[in-house]
């Protein structure tokens, strides 16, 4: 059948009746009508959608003719017997899968969820470490539509020459075959812009201003800020936080201490020590911070008496550095619970405006900030 548009002050609406047919539809392929409930009376669309009972029995009529309804006289309508029983599918996009140590227990925080109960995960098959990851993230794209899995849950590309095309043309795809998506770990437009898709996240600029404020608080007084070219936007919220907490202390902002690039390339590390007098390094991520300290230490310098360096994720390794890391610990396991939540919840209610789910992080202190620790120290934020 013919899906007509209708056009309103410039912007293309979709009918009333095509809306409560992919709402129905959704909550069908999603396992939400399932096991023989009946799908709401045609008087309880019609409070719901706030439409005429001739536009629910429309909408109806179209799901019957595409086999996923089925009518009992004097009883009501039910997911068709096809549909009845089947266990709904979510498929995982996400390229740095077994790179990383973080979207590994999102994923398990995911499969612990008791609201998982009823549903599989499909896992595909990560890249591997010489694998296209802009390829991979379309196949398994066209894989799961193939499938006509419930819902995807996407980590977009994050370094790539094709990132921000691949990215777009992965949720133009789903959206195309009405699958619903969350978005892990970050969004696919850089602020202030918004997409409309849900996201679930760490809060990016309390974290970066955790970091900051606890260096400070340590006695540093040139706080530079480290992450590689081409991260994703939620370095740009963290690099926020990082200005927010200086200016809270009356220290310097300055565009030079915001550094982009390799922490490996010793020439760039020791030309900005020079240049800048940094006496500190808040790192995007921990991965930053690990292959910062090994150049510091290769220049002959000692961390934290010379320099202090602090990253963000709290991966297993951060602990096990030359000098122990300080970091911000990310609560992997529960964005993995709540990004299930949320998209049971996009399942339910696919008209509810996008939505930015962030959690807390929590400070760890460890040697590389100069504290007297000397193991580690947890203190959580509020």
């Amino acid at each position: 059948m013919e899906r007509k548009v209708e056009e309103v002050a410039g912007e293309k609406v979709q009918p009333k009746y095509l809306q409560i047919v992919e709402s129905l539809r959704q909550g069908i392929e999603s396992g939400r009508y399932r096991n023989g409930v009946r799908l709401p009376s045609e008087s309880d669309l019609v409070r719901r959608f706030g439409v005429s009972r001739m536009t629910v029995v429309k909408a109806m009529q179209q799901l019957r003719q595409e086999g996923l309804l089925t009518r009992r006289a004097g009883s009501g309508t039910y997911a068709a017997e096809a549909a009845v029983g089947q266990k709904p599918v979510f498929g995982l996009i996400i390229p740095d899968l077994g790179q990383t140590e973080i979207f590994e227990p999102i994923c398990q925080g995911m499969a612990a969820s008791p609201n998982v109960a009823g549903h599989s995960l499909s896992w595909g098959h990560s890249a591997g470490l010489g694998a296209n990851k802009e390829d991979e993230a379309e196949r398994l794209c066209q894989q799961y539509i193939e499938q006509r899995v419930s819902g995807v849950f996407f980590a977009p590309i994050e370094f790539g020459p094709r990132r921000d095309q691949v990215n777009r043309r992965v949720l133009k795809a789903l959206k195309t075959a009405h699958i619903p998506v969350v978005l892990l770990d970050r969004c696919v437009r850089k602020f202030p812009e918004r997409s409309a898709y849900d996201v679930v996240c760490l809060d990016n600029r309390r974290a970066g201003y955790i970091m900051t404020d606890h260096m400070v608080k340590q006695g540093a007084k040139r706080v530079g800020f480290l992450a590689m070219e081409g991260s994703a936007e939620t370095v740009d919220d963290r690099i926020a936080g990082y200005r927010e907490a200086l200016f809270a202390h009356g220290l310097a902002i300055e565009q030079g201490l915001v550094m982009r690039g390799d922490p490996s390339d010793a020439a760039l590390i020791s030309g900005a020590l020079a240049a800048q007098k940094i006496d500190a390094f808040l790192c995007a991520n921990d991965r930053t911070a690990a292959e910062l300290m090994r150049t510091v230490l290769g220049l002959g310098l000692k961390v934290p008496e010379d320099v202090r360096i602090a990253g963000i994720d709290d991966v297993r390794y951060a602990e096990l550095l030359p000098v122990p890391l300080t970091t911000l610990h990310q609560p992997c396991m529960d964005l993995g619970a709540v990004a299930i939540a949320a998209m049971l919840d996009r399942i339910a209610n696919p008209h509810l405006p996008a939505r930015s789910i962030m959690l807390n992080g929590h400070l760890v202190v460890r040697r590389s900030c100069g504290t007297a620790a000397a193991t580690q120290e947890t203190s959580k934020g509020s």
